[in-house]
């Protein structure tokens, strides 16, 4: 299974604007920028992507490691909160926290915090960054 995404980019780091695009139709144009990555303009950020992404896998995994336990969840609401910093060696997203509210009849404080524990350890978006990156690139010539 591949999922895709494509981001435009033009102009320079702070002036320039870029916008993200999925085949799926979610994400048709959605403009970013620097002022959307480091201020608060309207738009979004890599890093909104990528909380809403963890999130979203979260919420599944854990739906599934309930299932495997007997147990039909009535809601799970989770909120990703991805930390970027100034590093000595540049910006990075150094941490991801995970905020969980789940309804769940039935199940014991201990089971519930196994599940999430196995959700956040089990998920592939929790799992990315241990992943393989590779990269295609083409100079194109200037027109």
């Amino acid at each position: 299974m591949h999922r895709s995404a494509t981001a435009v980019w033009n102009g320079t780091l702070k002036d320039g604007k870029g916008s993200i695009s999925t085949p799926s139709g979610t994400l048709t144009d959605a403009p970013y920028s620097f002022l959307t990555r480091f201020e608060n303009a309207k738009g979004t950020n890599p890093e909104e992507l990528i909380g809403a992404a963890h999130a979203g896998c979260f919420a599944m995994a854990l739906s599934a490691q309930l299932s495997t336990m007997n147990f039909t969840p009535e809601s799970i609401k989770v909120s990703a909160t991805v930390s970027l910093e100034k590093l000595e060696a540049g910006w990075t997203i150094s941490k991801i926290h995970l905020d969980l509210a789940a309804r769940i009849p039935g199940i014991t404080q201990t089971a519930f915090e196994s599940a999430a524990a196995s959700a956040k350890a089990n998920c592939p978006v929790s799992r990315l960054f241990k992943a393989d990156i590779s990269l295609t690139s083409v100079l194109e010539q200037a027109a």
